[in-house]
Order: C-alpha cells, then structure tokens, then sequence
C-alpha cells in the first residue's frame, strides 16, 4: 500500500507510509476544524469509506424520470465477456490533494444457474488498511445476469461497514413480475435490474441514437423498492488524466438534493467509445472536496480497446 500511496499522491510528496498517515490525517483534521460548521461527521465517514460502487449505487438516489419511454429492453450483450476483470481506484481530493481511500473490483464469470447460462459478476469493495481503524469498508455485491436477455436472475448484497452488517438476497421472477428477497416478495416491472446488472447492461447501451442532452430511463430494484431513473448523454469527448488518456462517451445522473452529493447533474461518468464501453472515471463533488474515481487496470475485455489511447 505504501508504494501504491506513493504514486496516486505525488502531488503531497509522500515517500513512506508514516508520513502518508500522518499527513493525511492531519489534513482530515483540519477538515473537520475548517470546516466544523458546514460538514456532518458522518459526511468524513463517506469520505472514508470509498466504495467505487457506491458511486454506482447513488443512482438510486435519482430524480424520478419523466423522459422518453423505456428504451432499456432487449439489449444484448457485446460488451463483457467471462474472464473479464476491472480494477479501480477511489480518491477524496481537496486543494489539488489526492488521498487514495479505497479500491473496488468488478469481475465476470460465465456459470450455470437455475438451468439458465448467467455471467456472475462480481463487484467487491473495501477500504485501504490505512482507514480501517476509522471507517472498516468491506462489501461484496453480486448478480447473476442471463445472457440471453441481460436480466438479473439473482442479486446478493453483503455489505460490512464498521458496525453495520447488511445482508439481503433477492431472487427475480421477471414473468411473473415478481422479485422475492430476504424481507418478503415484491412486485416489479418489465426489464427491471439490480444496481450491478445495470452497470453491465449499460455498457451496452448504443450511444450514437441519442443527441447531446437525450435522456435514458430504466429501472432499479434495491432494497425492496423500485426507482424509476435515468442518464443524460452528453457528448463524445477525449479524455486526459493521470492514467491515461481515452475517447470517451460522457453522461450524468441527475442527482435528489438533500444527501451529501448536491442535487442536480453534478455527477459525470466517462466510458470508453468502444465496444466495450468500460468506465474510465467517475467524479462528483461531495459538500468539501470532490470524489474521483480511476480506472487502473483491465484485463480479459471482449473487444479491441479502441477507445484506450495510451
């Protein structure tokens, strides 16, 4: 970790992981001093707790869409492949500071469930050892999609944080429009996905129908409730950062005021412009600072990585 620190904090001039700790601790000191009387406590725990899917996640969080009809049925998949694995990095930044928090994993393995062929992926993310002490992330998310509709079949959230343990497994019966968890059975609609299959389902998503500023709607189940959400494509853009550089296809969430993310389209994702159309980054302001997420590394992808320029 402390040659991984090194390099994702250049910038703070870091050569070992004592002064790693002690300078990022001091920062988030001052934080909290600064800036007492604008930020809640549990706003630095969000800080620290890091997981890239969490960035994913927060789209439950919204603006009910009243846009275009569902156009997120029947898409197949040419975008992920069995082997597939994507590597990511989270960053709280502040003042031109990176402070590397955590790390999330995203993997893909093609299996036999319930007689159906199901692409199991996998997404699991935790804290660096270095903030365990503060705020422990360990969660694990799971979907077994079918690869004939791109569906969710089953989804499994294991999330332990600190002191909270979340467990709920929820099992979808799309013909009978039926979603039965942990907690009890539920009704859903047609094409509905679970916060991890609707990542993989829209990689796959054709772009180049929709115009600069185009709304995307579709649906969610989590945590026993259905969302009506959606996207807004922007524009095709080259993109430049510290880990590469990637022609992309840029979009936002539109975001609910009131949690710690401004409401609104504050949220920006890029994926690349291929057909792989794998996230590169995801960056949002948070009430002090920013969250950024990289893409570090990728392996086994289905496609040339056309969009990958260096």
């Amino acid at each position: 970790n402390g040659i991984m620190a090194t390099r994702v904090l250049r910038l703070m001039n870091i050569n070992s992981m004592s002064v790693f700790l002690h300078r990022n601790m001091r920062l988030l000191n001052q934080i909290r001093t600064t800036y007492k009387i604008f930020i809640h406590q549990n706003d630095l725990k969000f800080i620290l707790r890091v997981n890239f899917l969490l960035i994913f996640f927060i789209s439950i969080q919204l603006e009910i869409s009243d846009a275009q009809s569902n156009n997120f049925c029947g898409i197949k998949n040419t975008s992920s492949q069995s082997g597939e694995r994507l590597q990511y990095k989270v960053f709280y930044t502040l003042a031109g500071a990176y402070i590397g928090a955590g790390e999330a994993t995203f993997s893909n393995h093609l299996e036999t469930y319930q007689g159906r062929a199901a692409y199991h992926v996998i997404g699991a993310g935790k804290s660096f050892k270095s903030y365990d002490w503060f705020y422990k992330v360990n969660d694990v998310y799971e979907s077994y999609i079918d690869t004939s509709t791109m569906l969710p079949i089953k989804f499994v959230r294991d999330v332990n944080e600190r002191n909270t343990r979340i467990y709920n497994s929820v099992i979808f019966n799309h013909a009978a429009k039926k979603a039965v968890s942990t907690n009890g059975v539920f009704k859903i609609p047609s094409c509905v996905q679970d916060v991890l299959s609707a990542i993989y389902y829209a990689r796959n998503i054709n772009f180049s129908v929709y115009q600069p500023g185009d709304k995307i709607p579709f649906s969610i189940f989590l945590d026993d409730q259905v969302f009506d959400i959606f996207v807004r494509y922007l524009d095709k853009e080259k993109l430049v950062t510290k880990y590469g550089t990637y022609q992309t296809i840029k979009f936002k969430p539109l975001l609910i005021d009131g949690t710690i993310f401004k409401g609104g389209e504050n949220m920006t994702v890029w994926v690349t412009d291929d057909e792989n159309k794998i996230p590169v980054l995801v960056e949002t302001p948070i009430l002090i600072g920013s969250i950024k997420v990289y893409l570090m590394e990728y392996k086994n992808v289905r496609n040339k990585t056309n969009g990958i320029l260096k």
